[in-house]
């Protein structure tokens, strides 16, 4: 059986998730970020696995060398001194970026509302997840026990309501424009998919 998908561009597609990352830069609410959706989208729309890996996470790198280096510099200057390519527990955060990557291949090979809020309800529980757990493994700030660990998600949980509203904000804007490209601006080509 044939199964006939429409497809943008790379370019296209590079730009929306450049775009989006750089969207970091203006004014908002903590965690209330792209990220999970970038990931999501790059997974679901390149081509070439590398490119949805390789696209999303130097756009990523280089939202984070901006805010590193010209926002959160002036914010906070006791903390960033000189030039900072990544912050205490980037890893983890990277480490989240790649895992949700991988969840996009699986959950999104049909691109819909459902699988899109699915997908984006457990990129942010991977992004909790993962980057709570280097906060509390790697920060110093909770002891290394089950209390600290309780204790640490606990405080994160204020911040885990805005990932979640963040990601599925931004994943109704990347694949929603999406759509709208496809359909306004251009002819669709079809690309058969045995």
């Amino acid at each position: 059986m044939n199964n006939k998908k429409i497809v943008l561009p790379v370019g296209i597609v590079a730009i929306m998730v450049l775009l989006a990352a750089l969207s970091r830069m203006l004014p908002h609410p903590p965690n209330f970020t792209p990220i999970g959706s970038m990931a999501l989208f790059g997974a679901a729309y390149f081509t070439k696995k590398y490119w949805a890996f390789f696209i999303p996470l130097a756009s990523l790198f280089i939202s984070d060398l901006l805010l590193n280096n010209i926002v959160y510099a002036k914010m906070f200057p006791e903390y960033y001194n000189g030039f900072v390519w990544f912050t205490q527990g980037a890893e983890w955060i990277y480490g989240a970026f790649i895992l949700i990557t991988l969840l996009g291949f699986r959950s999104l090979q049909k691109v819909n509302i459902k699988n899109i809020v699915l997908s984006s309800l457990s990129a942010s529980g991977i992004f909790f997840l993962l980057t709570n757990l280097g906060v509390w493994f790697g920060s110093g700030m909770y002891p290394k026990t089950i209390a600290g660990l309780i204790a640490c998600f606990t405080a994160a949980v204020p911040f885990f309501m805005n990932t979640i509203a963040g990601d599925l904000f931004f994943a109704g804007v990347l694949f929603g424009a999406y759509a709208l490209i496809q359909r306004q601006f251009f002819k669709p080509v079809l690309i058969n998919n045995v």
